[in-house]
């Protein structure tokens, strides 16, 4: 079996992966780097050892042994980091959002087209439970025909690193929109924004951003449209990442809080046929897609749940895993699309799109809800 060599940079959200990394049949040396080398030195020992640790970015840059690195770090450094890592030859994965630019995503395009090496935007939210279900549901044709999809992301970011504070909402709206476009089967192409609601002043400066909360109607090229609301400050909300299908035989909404199980809803039709009859609502747990997985990397869809004596009912459980199971699909997909040289599904393109919905609909947020066309990579 093939194997590649892999980098992880940033290792307080990434020390995550890389345990996956290291379990992954495909992946041979994993190195590590953290501008904090404490940090990185105890995600070593947490997984185990059996890793290297690079003493800085440069490093993993020139280092010929190395195949592929997956970006886990701060949002101003996304697009000049993935720039590089591309121009050194290697492919790359990153963390969301893509970039903070349209400028940016074109470089990031350009540079991947430049190298011929694959570039993996590592949106979680399309490889969660919930999303794996509804993505069944829609090529089983439950849904009858889509009609409409919303998304929501609500989180308080107030406490985090300097470089959040006073982040436009939609810049970071890849959760939201994410699954939307996925399922949609096409790209957004206009969108109309309107920000609500004030921030203390000292939340205004870094972006010249005045709204701690955006909501978008965003137009697909198919027709359909769909509506996401981000809230990033000053909003008391319990923090959640939701996707919801509106379609002419089932709907499916998730949700409330971020633990709850979604709602699904099947129209039930009256006794002559036609619509207007009674609808079944249910509650309904979220299966885990381990089983899409090599099995050393089945442990980690369900996280600290995850029984060695007694694996088959831990697997059965669809709760626990990092970002609702999302993390190992997220690794196996990127290894496997360089293994099997071949784009992998978030590409340059699919992370564009994505991406660039959320930061056209800023632009129309402070242009007081005008239209802005939404450029294809």
């Amino acid at each position: 079996m093939k194997k590649l060599n892999v980098a992880l940079v940033g290792m307080r959200f990434g020390g995550a992966f890389a345990g996956i990394y290291k379990a992954h049949p495909n992946v041979g040396e994993v190195t590590l780097f953290d501008v904090k080398p404490d940090v990185m030195k105890n995600v070593a020992e947490y997984i185990g050892g059996g890793v290297r640790l690079a003493s800085s970015f440069e490093e993993i840059l020139n280092d010929p042994t190395i195949d592929a690195v997956h970006l886990v770090t701060p949002i101003p450094l996304h697009a000049d980091q993935t720039v590089a890592v591309l121009e050194a030859g290697k492919h790359c994965a990153c963390t969301v959002p893509m970039a903070t630019s349209l400028a940016d995503i074109q470089r990031i395009v350009d540079a991947k087209r430049r190298s011929g090496k694959n570039y993996m935007m590592m949106e979680t939210t399309l490889y969660t439970y919930q999303y794996f279900y509804a993505a069944k549901m829609k090529e089983e044709g439950k849904f009858g025909k889509i009609q409409f999809f919303r998304g929501s992301h609500y989180q308080d970011m107030v406490n985090w690193p300097s470089y959040w504070m006073g982040l436009p909402p939609m810049w970071y709206g890849t959760h939201a929109i994410g699954p939307m476009v996925g399922l949609s089967g096409s790209r957004i192409c206009r969108v109309n924004c309107f920000g609500s609601g004030t921030m203390e002043p000292w939340l205004q400066e870094q972006y010249g951003n005045p709204f701690p909360i955006e909501s978008a109607l965003f137009e697909f090229e198919n027709g359909l449209k769909g509506e996401a609301t981000r809230s990033l400050f000053e909003t008391a909300r319990v923090y959640q990442e939701g996707m919801h299908v509106y379609g002419s035989d089932a709907s499916f909404e998730w949700g409330f809080a971020d633990a709850d199980d979604p709602y699904i809803t099947t129209a039930i039709p009256a006794e002559d046929g036609k619509r207007g009859g009674t609808a079944d609502v249910k509650i309904t747990p979220m299966p885990n897609y381990y089983a899409d997985l090599p099995e050393e990397l089945w442990p980690f869809t369900v996280g600290g749940n995850f029984d060695p004596l007694n694996p088959q009912e831990s697997l059965k459980k669809g709760a626990g895993g990092g970002h609702h199971g999302s993390h190992p699909h997220l690794v196996h997909e990127f290894i496997m699309s360089i293994i099997e040289e071949r784009k992998p599904w978030i590409d340059e393109a699919l992370g564009g799109n994505i991406t660039a919905a959320g930061i056209c609909a800023h632009e129309s947020a402070m242009k007081n809800g005008a239209p802005v066309i939404v450029p294809e990579f």
